[in-house]
This record gives C-alpha cells, structure tokens and sequence, in this order.
C-alpha cells in the first residue's frame, strides 16, 4: 500500500502526490540509450532489377547488423560460436528497421540502414547456444595512445602513428565508447607522455575532465624489432584509471605479418586492444539470467523533480526489468528494484547511469551520483 497521510497537510503536497501517480506506479525498463539498435550500415547491391536489388541489400543489411549486435554483447573468445540465422529465422528478432540515404536506379540499391532488436528473443537465443552476454554500457573512457620507437617517447608530438589509428578509426563502438584526444595545445598542456606512463593521477584528473569522462586508458605502445622472424612486434601496456585508487593493468603483445605495412599493422592492433578493453568491461558485466533480483531501496529527495530524474535514469538501465514504488512521503521514495545479475553489477550499472547505490544502516539508498545521502541519524 502506498502511504499518502505526509501529503495532506498541503495542496502542493497532494499535487505532488498526483503528479507522481501520473507518472505510474510500476515502469519498464527503456532505455533512451538503446543497445539492441544497430545503425549505419551501409548496404549498396546490384542486381537484374531495382526491386531485386533492394531485396538483397536489406537482405544483407539485417545479417550484418544482427551479428554486429551479437559481437557487441558477447566476448570475443565466444565470436566464432555466434550463431548464423537464415533470412526466415531472423525476422522474429527484427523489432522494426529504418532507411535513410536512399539511392536507387534501374539495377543498382544504396541505403542507409539501422535496426532494432528484440531484446527478450535475442537473450533466449544467446542463452540457448549456452554464450555468455553482457548488457551494461559503460561511460565513456579516453583513450592516451603513447607510443615507443627507438628510444623516442611521443604522445602529442608528430610522428605518432599509434595516435593516428586511434584517432582515425571508430573503436569501441560496442558497449564501451572509446574518445580519442584532439591533440591540441590545451591536451599537450594537460599531461605529457611520460606523466601518462607513470600514471600522474593529477595530470590524469586534469584531462579527463577536460574531456568530461571518468576513466582514461593510457594505451602504451611499444615498437620492438623480432629479431627471430626480422618483422615488427608491439607490446600495449595497457592501465584503466577510474575511480578505483588501484588503476587496472595488463599487457598485451602483437606481431607484424608478413607483407604487413607498419600502418596496417598498427591499425589491426588498435583494434585488437579495443576489443580487449571491451572484452575487459563485458567480463565484469556478464548476465545471469537465471538470478532475478529484487532490491528495496530508498530514494532520498527534495521534491518531485528529484524522483523523476532518478525515474529516468533507472529506465537507462539493461539491468533492471522494472521498478515498483512502495512508499512516497515529501522527503523519500522507497521503490523496489527487479533486476538481473548480481547486486554488485547492479550497482557498477547504476553508477552508469549516474546513480549511486550505497549501503546505510542496513538498507539500500539510491541518489543521483552528485548528490550525496544526508540521512537523519
């Protein structure tokens, strides 16, 4: 029963009360940040007629984007397992689809085109080829690609060819968008390479927040000669600095192929560290499907506006299948929260979304992540 005595003593207080029972007792979980949602992909196919053509490129286009989503969700060891559907068997997961840059002639098709999956389907079906998923986006994290040839330490100057594949290339388009720096006056102003290397915590600070991220990941490459096989080797020393005091570090070693070009092979490098990365934050996030949650939590607020943010945010949260408000009083919202996972990956997921879990005197208190709990004694 939801508790409505602490609004009469006010009009306002009840046109609070009705405004938050407009707003609905019980959500679903949608989030204005959709990963189901594939988009961009070009498609540009030839064939006896425009209609045919047409046909085969949307054909094409629901494949592509279909594993795109799949590789986006689950880890890279588990790619080659991913499961290939027929043109049939994949419409039941296609939620709707749009065009956009259309261009036809009489035999010729391009397109622009994006999709939206059915979230519950494609779970089933992951969960079914037994392979491991996660759902949780993580902020935004910047990417410091310092790098090492002959001795010469370089970040901002020229030449960096790391930097260039870095910033020439869309990584980390999956649940972990990757920024790569500008390069300009106030970036070579703001940290160095060697303070990058050695992990400067206040040169580090000082970038990130020009960048408005929480996490830097300085991605040390190392330029090596392997004098066994006379090509090029790459050894990526790669730290996360986030709001752990103790950053996240591991190394990663690469070697040139033959009839490789040094700018191809750095390019497939920068690549393969981004699915690390990637991999990294999928590991920490995987899914457990068979563990619903429930989480009772109380929301500390200041007014309406307070609990209608907090409403929203939960929304942008894979996580939570629902949330269910119990009590509403001027000061507090207690809601129960139905999720998936572990609550430790319900926490990492909130903060996500600028909330803050914490616990307090036994119970779950939940706050936008810059405003602190202040809870009487």
């Amino acid at each position: 029963m939801i508790d409505l005595s602490a609004f009469r003593n006010t009009s306002a207080s009840l046109i609070a009360a009705f405004a938050l029972l407009f707003w609905g007792l019980t959500t679903a979980s949608a989030s204005s940040v959709d990963i189901y949602e594939i988009k961009d992909v070009a498609v540009d196919k030839t064939a006896e007629t425009a209609a045919a053509a047409r046909d085969q490129a949307l054909a094409e286009g629901e494949a592509t984007a279909f594993q795109r989503l799949l590789r986006r969700l689950t880890l890279t060891r588990d790619h080659g397992r991913l499961p290939d559907l027929t043109r049939e068997e994949l419409a039941e997961f296609i939620k709707d689809f749009s065009v956009s840059n259309e261009k036809t002639s009489a035999i010729r098709y391009l397109a622009t085109l994006s999709f939206r999956f059915r979230r519950d389907a494609v779970r089933q079906l992951l969960e079914d080829f037994n392979i491991a998923f996660a759902e949780t986006p993580s902020k935004s994290v910047l990417v410091l690609p310092v790098y090492q040839a002959a001795g010469a330490l370089s970040l901002w100057d020229d030449p960096n060819p790391w930097r260039q594949v870095w910033t020439g290339n869309a990584l980390g388009s999956g649940l972990v968008p990757m920024v790569a720096p500008l390069g300009d006056l106030k970036d070579v102003g703001a940290i160095g390479p060697r303070q990058a290397v050695d992990g400067d915590r206040p040169r580090l600070n000082a970038i990130a927040d020009r960048y408005d991220v929480q996490d830097v990941v300085v991605a040390f490459g190392q330029l090596r000669l392997d004098a066994a096989v006379v090509r090029q080797g790459l050894r990526v020393d790669v730290t996360r600095y986030g709001a752990d005091p103790e950053p996240m570090t591991y190394t990663l070693d690469f070697r040139q192929e033959e009839n490789e070009s040094l700018p191809d092979f750095l390019n497939r490098t920068a690549h393969a560290v981004a699915e690390e990365i990637e991999d990294q934050w999928k590991q920490e996030n995987l899914l457990r499907l068979d563990r619903p949650a429930v989480a009772a939590v109380a929301v500390p607020i200041t007014g309406l506006r307070d609990w209608l943010s907090v409403r929203q945010r939960l929304q942008d949260v894979p996580l939570v299948r629902r949330t269910e408000m119990v009590l509403m009083s001027l000061d507090e919202v207690r809601v129960n929260i139905h999720y998936v996972g572990e609550p430790e990956q319900l926490r990492v997921a909130l903060g996500q979304a600028d909330l803050t879990l914490v616990r307090e005197d036994d119970e779950w208190v939940l706050c936008l992540a810059d405003v602190l709990p202040a809870r009487d004694s």
